[in-house]
């Protein structure tokens, strides 16, 4: 049965999305699931459990989890497999949550390399899991978001990195050049579920609610079968996540406009901006302070106080122009990342076609042109550009292999005979070759025509 005919038939007329509430999208399509039978018609405002287990609200809830895809949780039940599960079960599961028996089954653990080192650690929940808390997300959301501070941006409605970056350049334009960079230990795993849960309650009355938050802080994680039981963190990995870490940070926040900073938080990323390092150190004095209150450790290698022009933030750092115009560029260890990531793409070893590494290219560089189009240094995206294409028209030599195979190919795409028989002649000097000949036989405009992306 379609979600949405279910609901159709149950109301007579076909249901609205509501906008603004939560990150739900609307218009994502038909789902299907047996959410829909049996709900009470209205949200009501007797309280939030009501208004989060109400039917639109969950058909809301349902769309955001199915468009975000995502793995199956310690349960092995897809997004597919969950559809037909929820048919049958969700009337069960709803009178669960509403008599307060409901409980999350254990997080899947999940470990991904950072850009940087070492491992962060995912804890995936199940399908039905992540309904709830998108559900409750959506509800809790639109009540909590607008209280906290104008200067916090990360996993905000309407707040993006971008806004953050233009912000913390403002500030160094006004002439605040120290920036007091402070970087949390493994943030998510390490908050505290009682100061969490305190700091919550002074922002929601419905216990209803904060009981079912504590039991998803409080879910085990599952490493190989056996469920270790967790008293702290709130893993990475469930829609709820990203909020209770602004509601815990929030208090920071306050802290830091009551003592008159200019500041920029995005997650536990939090960088202060002053006039001088007596005054950066003066800061960190009070933040450290502030995040034991929460129960929080300050990572002494990578916090510092220090000149803005020699710290990134969010994958940018900032430059000063001539005339002392201040402006934005792409971090070395972001461009580091960058070509990192291309260089395993465009290996030469690979076995793969020029097509087929422009199609792998298609995927990526848009989203990282898109990421980093704020930066203000043209000349660099061109030296970009120009790297790719002579390490593309590298692999493509290197697949032409032999000397009588390149020197016909070449002849295909115009060369000249004399042409064709210098770079055929040299024929395993695929790198050397690609600066010389290449460049005009395989110009800018061979590269367009078989859709490999430009930067600049």
């Amino acid at each position: 049965m379609l979600l949405d005919h279910a609901m159709h038939q149950k109301s007579g007329k076909p249901e609205r999305a509501e906008r603004g509430q939560g990150e739900a999208l609307p218009g994502i399509g038909r789902d299907e699931a047996g959410l829909a039978q049996h709900e009470p018609e209205g949200l009501g405002r007797t309280d939030l459990l009501t208004q989060v287990v109400a039917r639109a609200n969950m058909v809301r809830a349902w769309k955001r989890v199915k468009a975000n895809r995502g793995s199956a949780g310690v349960d092995g039940l897809t997004i597919e497999a969950t559809i037909e599960y929820l048919k049958t079960e969700w009337p069960r599961i709803r009178e669960e949550l509403q008599t307060g028996t409901y409980r999350p089954q254990p997080l899947r653990r999940v470990q991904i390399p950072k850009s940087g080192g070492g491992k962060r650690e995912l804890g995936i929940p199940t399908v039905i899991d992540r309904l709830i808390q998108q559900a409750l997300l959506q509800v809790l959301q639109p009540l909590i978001d607008p209280t906290f501070s104008k200067s916090s941006y990360g996993f905000r409605p309407g707040r993006r990195a971008h806004d953050a970056v233009l912000q913390a350049q403002h500030y160094v334009q006004e002439g605040y050049r120290i920036v007091v960079d402070v970087d949390l230990e493994q943030f998510f795993d390490r908050v505290n579920h009682d100061v969490l849960m305190d700091r919550l309650a002074k922002r929601i009355d419905d216990k209803a609610v904060l009981r079912l938050i504590r039991r998803y802080l409080e879910a085990g994680i599952m490493v190989h079968g056996v469920v270790i039981e967790r008293y702290e963190g709130t893993p990475q990995g469930g829609p709820l996540s990203p909020l209770l870490a602004n509601v815990l940070l929030d208090e920071v926040d306050r802290e830091l406009e009551r003592r008159g900073h200019r500041f920029v938080r995005y997650a536990d990323d939090n960088n202060v901006y002053v006039r001088s390092r007596k005054a950066g150190e003066r800061v960190l004095l009070g933040l450290r302070k502030l995040y034991d209150r929460l129960h929080l450790k300050v990572n002494e290698a990578k916090t510092a106080v220090a000149s803005v022009y020699g710290r990134k933030f969010l994958g940018y750092h900032f430059w000063v122009a001539p005339g002392g115009e201040i402006k934005r560029a792409v971090a070395a260890k972001a461009i580091q990342t960058f070509r990192q990531r291309v260089r395993h793409m465009t290996r030469r070893s690979s076995g793969r076609s020029l097509n087929e590494v422009s199609e792998e290219l298609r995927k990526y560089l848009p989203g990282w042109k898109a990421y980093f189009h704020l930066a203000q240094t043209p000349k660099k995206f061109r030296e970009l550009d120009e790297w790719l294409r002579h390490r593309l028209r590298a692999l493509q030599l290197k697949h032409w292999r032999c000397g009588t195979t390149m020197y016909r190919e070449l002849r295909k795409i115009g060369a000249s005979e004399a042409q064709a028989a210098r770079v055929a002649g040299n024929a395993r000097r695929w790198w050397h070759n690609s600066r010389l000949e290449l460049n005009r036989l395989m110009p800018i405009a061979y590269f367009d025509h078989i859709g490999v992306p430009r930067l600049s």
